[in-house]
């Protein structure tokens, strides 16, 4: 293992860890721009060639058994046409867990704009029919939505650790202030009446509306990363995500039409109801968990913004 200018706070056992699956010595060269939710790192493998380690502390003794998941769906994947950089290899330390893919000559968007939406719907259909895990986003947000199922139950196979604690969490929110509880009540009331979801068939990426997720050349989406939650359930879920991302700017009100228009295409209207709850109380529970108390105020005016805009599609 060779320190390159800047070894970005890497536990040096990962590098070693990493040549040891690759097979070959590697330079740490620096970080990476994005990576929001764990920073890649690039690095160069002896020979020259450069490619892209992630890192990430074990959050949960499935974290490996959870990656290597992922790789499985970016394997499927990309024998169908999506757009996602190779994994090259998997690993964990003690302490992390890793994974090595492909360098894309392309940056992270800065913001979705109302072309780079258009492109990523286009994409989400490349989703259709291509679950292979069976780790289910579509009963998980029914879950959540409705609030059915005890918070607290055992593991199953379409509920992962994460996901767990997650709603955990998100049980937890009426409780941090009136504002944030009569959302709650009211996203919960839409969606009461709700059955459970048939199994759906799709691939499910699961954080395409981050813009540091979707890699840009020339105007044109070149590659989505960042799939290490995928898993299946309905294509709908990611551009539900979109559409909540969309509110961010006057620019993309018209593109959400569009997605509202598809999304009820292929759910309904309470299937629709269900996702939008569902990531609604998942942007809540993010601030507070955090103590991002400055930001509860606009998800809360964002939260009731979307079930009204919903609303009057029905």
């Amino acid at each position: 293992m060779n320190q390159g200018p800047d070894q970005e706070g890497l536990p040096a056992e990962i590098l070693d860890d990493v040549a040891g699956v690759a097979g070959a010595e590697v330079t740490l060269l620096g970080r990476l721009a994005g990576g929001v939710n764990g920073g890649a790192v690039r690095v160069r493998l002896a020979g020259g060639r450069d490619v892209v380690l992630k890192a990430l502390p074990r959050a949960h003794p499935n974290h490996l058994d959870e990656t290597l998941r992922a790789r499985r769906v970016v394997e499927h994947m990309r024998g169908r046409g999506y757009p996602t950089p190779a994994w090259l290899g998997v690993g964990a330390t003690a302490t992390h867990v890793w994974h090595l893919m492909d360098l894309v000559d392309a940056a992270p968007a800065r913001e979705l704009t109302p072309s780079l939406v258009e492109q990523l719907m286009e994409i989400i259909e490349l989703q259709a029919g291509q679950a292979s895990e069976p780790y289910d986003h579509w009963s998980y947000a029914w879950r959540v939505a409705t609030g059915q199922g005890s918070a607290t139950a055992g593991l199953g196979v379409d509920q992962t650790p994460e996901q767990s604690n997650l709603r955990r969490s998100v049980a937890a929110l009426p409780g941090y202030s009136p504002a944030v509880s009569a959302l709650v009540d009211r996203l919960r009331l839409v969606c009461a009446d709700v059955p459970p979801p048939r199994e759906a068939p799709d691939m499910v990426h699961a954080d395409l509306a981050t813009p540091s997720n979707v890699l840009v050349r020339d105007g044109a989406v070149v590659a989505v990363v960042d799939i290490g939650n995928a898993g299946s359930g309905t294509r709908a879920t990611d551009l539900t995500s979109l559409a909540w991302y969309s509110f961010q700017s006057p620019l993309l009100d018209g593109v959400r039409r569009r997605l509202w228009a598809r999304i009820l295409d292929l759910l309904g209207w309470e299937g629709a109801a269900v996702l939008a709850a569902s990531h609604v109380l998942h942007m809540l529970e993010i601030p507070i968990r955090q103590d991002r108390h400055d930001l509860v105020g606009e998800v809360v005016e964002r939260g009731h913004r979307t079930l009204d805009e919903l609303i009057a599609l029905r």
